[in-house]
């Protein structure tokens, strides 16, 4: 069978046999869980099965355990006695205790799974628990009873999720001012309205699925099924997703089904005893680089678990959607690393890892089934092609790919060309360069380049004078200056140009001063760096308060005019100018990325004969410019003897002017 991604992108005809693999292995894998007529939302239902479950009699604890021996439960509720609570073994593996009285186990109490493997008792947390909690004093995890699956009181049924999502990357518990770790009800009080008032309709949420080590920013899962105690209950979780729905706000979990924790104690590292329950055994189940476990993806009993842990956070916390972190670590077996992707064929090689990309399609089909508005976003660095191609023309399944290579574009820049340097046509090129018929979310920076060890676009452009020089009153230095201009104006070039939809991380919309650097044991456990300075926002006195207005104006203005489902048209480029020029429907963009040249007459093309007047200007001294630019003043363009249309304005230095058509 011939599959529509070739027609879409012709290189991948040399590589049709392997497209038909993928297919052939979807396909066998699809009809090996469901049959023939089970649908996938129907098979990835183990969340409802296993773990805890009130009953009419009681409670029903289940676990599946293929290579334990015998299994108990303990408590609080019987006083931690390891062998008082045995567990009977079903068919399958399957360990089920029911416990008899509705007060049988009770909201707040602590359990324990005993597994017996090989004579040996075994201490392990459920690996289905909702709620895992943290010993302060000693800083071990334990299990806790919690009524995740109790009603709730939803009225987001007619809320729908945005068909351009312009993303909010946060974090809960370094969402607060305070030095501490922030919770889900400070979150929606506080920072929800901030998000809303910047104009941004979805939110990615980190760090959610519980994880043992703060630092890890949420990437070292151990239990897939429990919304991190750190920050609160589930219902509160419940109550943030509620409230964002009813803002208009769309709410994405930034999921990690890559890889997870290999701690014993909390995790589902050998759960049973082997390390082969949930993971590759031997070497290929340890990622060299993160010092984490790999899933074994050819396991049906693991496919059912990762599975179910997606329907889980749709069905039961109402999640629109997943950002899938580490893709290019699941593709291939070396996880990618050092590797360019310079040549197709290192996709399809041996050293593709076929068995994560049918999971990955399986995936995108439960999230598509469940919710077909739903939204899935792949982190992939390698460029897979059809990764954003539909799952029956041969792709892979996801909405969005991130623009990676993007951020990395700026870094470069930034660090190693003199502004007169800069290669106007190379940044075209790999902010619109992107594969065919596969959507982008575009970012200048995310979490990645805010973290200790790198540095954000803001901090690389002014480093120690963001500490002295920010005021407004103070005497403007020739390195803040440079860095409020190029902050706006490479922001509004990434987020117009690099993707279907745009992402930014909390704070660096106004140019965080200060990296992340989480609490540990080298900072003294410090959150001095693990926090949000939004005082200095509000601060109308700083020029952080300009970029954040600035920032508000571009998103309004990108969803006012609907620019991200536009291609850009009438493009120009001026090499020896640093001028970009696009037209996008009836908005003009007139970049000038010149550090001392400004134009008196510079010619603007456009697609129309007409009047155009600025709708933004990053030279607005309400976003921290001189005021260069009329924004009263109305452009008239009009056809030149050769055949363009245009006119001519006033472009100065480092400034983005926007100009929009007015309505006849």
């Amino acid at each position: 069978m011939s599959y529509k991604i070739l027609k879409i992108d012709p290189y991948l005809k040399d590589y049709e046999q392997d497209i038909n693999l993928r297919m052939d292995n979807y396909e066998k894998k699809r009809k090996e869980l469901l049959g023939e007529s089970k649908s996938i939302a129907d098979f990835a239902n183990g969340y409802q099965y296993y773990g805890f479950h009130r009953t009419k009699k009681g409670w029903v604890y289940r676990e599946w355990a293929p290579a334990a021996e015998a299994m108990y439960l303990t408590g609080d509720f019987n006083n931690w006695d390891a062998r008082s609570c045995p567990m009977k073994r079903l068919e399958n593996d399957v360990f089920e205790v029911e416990l008899k009285g509705k007060d049988a186990l009770k909201v707040g109490q602590k359990v324990q799974a005993v597994v017996i493997h090989n004579g040996q008792e075994l201490r392990r947390i459920p690996s289905y628990a909702t709620r895992v909690v943290q010993n302060v004093e000693d800083r071990t995890f334990c299990a806790e009873i919690e009524e995740t699956f109790a009603p709730f009181p939803w009225t987001d049924e007619k809320f729908k999720i945005p068909q351009t999502p312009l993303i909010y990357e946060c974090h809960i518990g370094m969402a607060q001012e305070k030095y501490d770790v922030g919770s889900y009800k400070e979150f929606m009080e506080l920072t929800l309205p901030r998000i809303k008032k910047l104009g941004y309709n979805t939110i990615q949420i980190m760090a959610i699925m519980e994880h043992p080590y703060y630092g890890s920013f949420g990437y070292q899962v151990s239990n897939f099924f429990a919304a991190s105690s750190r920050y609160g209950y589930s219902h509160e979780l419940k109550e943030l997703i509620n409230k964002a729905h009813e803002m208009g706000i769309c709410v994405l979990l930034d999921v990690v089904h890559s890889h997870a924790v290999k701690n014993t104690n909390e995790g589902i590292n050998q759960f049973d005893g082997t390390e082969y329950q949930y993971f590759h055994d031997g070497p290929k189940g340890d990622h060299s680089a993160w010092g984490t476990k790999c899933f074994n993806y050819g396991k049906n009993q693991v496919l059912h678990f990762l599975l179910s842990n997606i329907k889980y956070w749709m069905d039961v916390f109402h999640f629109d959607g997943f950002r899938f972190d580490g893709v290019t670590s699941m593709l291939y077996n070396d996880h990618g690393l050092g590797s360019a992707f310079t040549d197709y064929s290192m996709y399809f090689s041996l050293n593709t890892d076929v068995e994560a990309i049918t999971y990955l399609q399986l995936a995108n089909e439960l999230i598509h089934e469940v919710n077909p508005k739903a939204i899935s976003i792949a982190e992939d660095m390698s460029g897979m092609p059809g990764m954003c191609i539909k799952i029956e023309d041969g792709g892979i399944g996801f909405d969005y790919r991130l623009s990676m290579g993007v951020p990395d574009l700026w870094i470069k820049i930034l660090k190693e060309t003199p502004d007169e340097y800069w290669d106007i046509h190379k940044i075209w090129y790999e902010l619109t360069n992107r594969r065919p018929k596969e959507k982008n979310i575009g970012y200048a920076e995310s979490h990645d380049q805010a973290l200790v060890g790198d540095k954000t676009i803001m901090f690389r452009l002014c480093d120690a004078e963001m500490y002295t020089g920010m005021s407004k009153f103070g005497e403007r230095t020739p390195v803040i200056d440079r860095g409020l201009a190029l902050h706006k104006m490479i922001r509004l070039l990434t987020s117009t140009l690099a993707g279907e939809g745009y992402l930014n991380f909390m704070g660096n919309e106004f140019g965080h001063p200060e990296w992340i650097d989480f609490p540990r044991e080298g900072n003294g456990w410090s959150h001095h760096y693990c926090r949000r300075q939004w005082n200095l926002v509000e601060d109308t006195t700083l020029h952080y308060h300009e970029l954040n207005e600035f920032d508000q104006e571009m998103i309004h203005l990108i969803r006012r005019e609907r620019l991200l489902s536009k291609k850009p048209e009438n493009r120009w480029m001026g090499q020896d100018d640093k001028t970009i020029i696009y037209n996008k429907g009836k908005v003009v963009f007139a970049f000038n990325f010149h550090p001392t040249k400004s134009f008196e007459q510079y010619y603007i093309p456009v697609a129309k004969e007409g009047k155009y007047k600025v709708v933004l200007s990053s030279d607005d001294t309400a976003f921290g410019g001189h005021g260069r630019v009329d924004k009263e003043y109305v452009y008239e363009a009009k056809r030149t003897l050769n055949g363009t249309i245009g006119f001519t304005c006033y472009l100065p230095a480092r400034t983005v002017v926007v100009l929009k058509e007015e309505s006849r």
